[in-house]
């Protein structure tokens, strides 16, 4: 990566827009590194310091450009004391915060949710906990009420995690990257919490959090220049990717503007695909593609946008035919910055930096290697039916072997559709991972021989089960973050079954399960194999009339 520090010059005291670590050319090792030759370029103009406002690190910078992902010598637990000393500040306006918890609804039990009691200081009061249940738009609906189901489970892994110190105020079920849900989230808290004090962004990382501090920044939970003002937040796969905190002013929700924002709704509500822009038609069948849920996210309070002066410069013209023309010097874009009065009394929505989760098989992957794991796009369920000694292979990440049992079972993959699936026996088994792991075959790890010996074993688990029925799952088994795979059986019948996942990470048997009805929306059986074919369900658009027609 090119770029060099230099290590005498002082940090700048001003945030990076994307990750909100402090920028500096000290350390090209440290958060907020930008090169020096940059720094100063950006620094040493008649502003100062201020002249890095707009600027991104360097990280930022190729997260956003080229998806790369530069590693940093951080201490997983420097997330927590910076996210533990921003929840212990004093309260402001005589209330303590409103936590804004976002979990993958895809990583139930959440990992982190009970160590949130231990980052909250016993003398700073909480107003309260809203628990936002985030990437439903990658599940499909494989049954009526399947968003109720999942609304419940959320409610659930609340309980269970034995919240204290934080009244839970509500459970809302969203997809920040497709917009389902966000309108009755920012209803919800307008309503409910209206002004109050500020608000947290709290969660694993990748749960999703600084998508959607990015999808309330252009919405009406913000002030209406804050879109101008603000930078939209670095967002990748990458773990870890916010570095400290990164805000913008909520809007005051007067009942003037609840009227008004009602009215827009009520009218969007009206419209049908038909009735929509092309641009805005293309954009919505993109967003059908990447998720079964979709939803829109509008804005009632805009600023009008001023018209574009066109500055005339006469000696752009006076050049000879033979001559190339020369070009001025580019002015710098002006930043648009707050006034004193709109700030003074503001609350704030924040985003914290993620939770590192433990235990998790991420931790031990690769940048190429986590793009394949973590699905960005709807899943489509592929299910297996499979007989005593026979086994299933998740990527090089995980599998689980049928041991014993009266019958087959059906077998369903919750996966990021990029991880291939490999069917054996436990004849073979061992014989073909150790030929195929980190090849092309089972694809993750990747890196051939060299990379499997830094790469930990897989360790083994036994589970037994009994079936309920040939249509509901019994349990999934979860391989860490690389997926699931929901067991369904005939009722009664008892199975054993042996799971692995690399040794130090985390193999959960999740009951109930996530959907239970998951192995029903399979096709045809495929001749010869152990497969079904699954066709993608369609998707569902909130906040549009419908036409009869899917």
């Amino acid at each position: 990566v090119p770029g060099r520090p230099d290590p005498s010059v002082p940090p700048s005291g001003v945030s990076c827009s994307g990750c909100g670590a402090e920028l500096q050319c000290r350390d090209d090792a440290a958060p907020g590194f930008v090169p020096a030759e940059k720094y100063r370029s950006l620094s040493e103009g008649p502003s100062g310091a201020m002249g890095l406002r707009a600027a991104v690190c360097q990280r930022c910078w190729l997260l956003a450009r080229h998806g790369r992902a530069l590693r940093l010598q951080l201490p997983p637990e420097q997330h927590r004391r910076v996210v533990s000393a921003a929840l212990r500040r004093p309260p402001r306006h005589g209330r303590g915060p409103l936590l804004l918890y976002i979990l993958d609804v895809m990583e139930l039990p959440d990992p982190v949710l009970a160590e949130l009691p231990g980052l909250l200081a016993p003398d700073v009061p909480v107003a309260g906990l809203l628990v936002v249940g985030n990437k439903v738009d990658l599940l499909p609906a494989h049954s009526p009420g399947h968003l109720g189901r999942l609304r419940q489970r959320v409610a659930e892994a609340c309980a269970r995690a034995g919240l204290r110190g934080a009244p839970l105020v509500d459970v809302r079920l969203v997809s920040a990257k497709t917009g389902f849900g966000l309108e009755g989230l920012v209803s919800r808290l307008q309503r409910s919490w209206r002004c109050a004090g500020d608000v947290y962004l709290l969660g694993a990382t990748n749960s999703g959090k600084s998508t959607l501090f990015n999808a309330l920044l252009r919405s009406d939970y913000c002030k209406s220049r804050a879109p101008d003002v603000v930078n939209r937040a670095t967002v990748s796969s990458w773990p870890g990717t916010t570095l400290n905190l990164l805000k913008f002013p909520i809007i005051n929700p007067t009942c003037d503007r609840i009227f008004r924002r009602e009215e827009r709704l009520k009218e969007e509500a009206t419209k049908t695909e038909d009735e929509l822009s092309s641009e805005e038609k293309k954009y919505l069948n993109h967003l059908k593609k990447q998720g079964y849920l979709v939803g829109e996210v509008g804005r009632t309070f805009q600023r009008p946008k001023s018209s574009t002066v066109v500055e005339f410069d006469p000696d752009e013209l006076s050049y000879s035919m033979d001559e190339d023309p020369s070009h001025s010097p580019k002015k710098r874009e002006e930043r648009e910055e707050f006034t004193y009065n709109e700030v003074k009394d503001a609350r704030w929505c924040f985003d914290t930096p993620g939770i590192v989760k433990e235990n998790c098989v991420l931790n031990l992957l690769t940048e190429k290697e986590i793009k394949l794991v973590l699905p960005t796009q709807a899943i489509i369920p592929r299910t297996f039916i499979l007989k005593p000694g026979m086994v299933l292979v998740l990527a090089a990440l995980g599998r689980v072997d049928y041991l014993e049992g009266e019958k087959p079972a059906w077998f369903s993959v919750m996966a990021s559709n990029l991880l291939p699936v490999y069917i054996s026996t436990l004849s073979k088994v061992d014989a073909v991972y150790e030929k195929h792991a980190s090849q092309e075959l089972l694809k993750v790890p990747m890196g051939g021989e060299e990379r499997m010996k830094e790469f930990p074993p897989l360790v083994p688990q036994d589970i037994t089960l009994k079936g309920v029925g040939t249509t509901e799952a019994v349990a999934d088994i979860k391989l860490s973050s690389a997926g699931w795979v929901a067991v369904t059986a005939h009722a009664e019948d008892k199975l054993l079954l042996r799971a692995y996942t690399p040794e130090g990470t985390a193999l959960v048997v999740r009951e109930p399960p996530l959907l239970p009805y998951i192995s029903t929306i399979r096709g045809a059986r495929i001749p010869g194999t152990a497969a079904y074919r699954t066709k993608k369900p369609p998707s569902v658009v909130e906040n549009l009339k419908t036409t009869g027609k899917r």
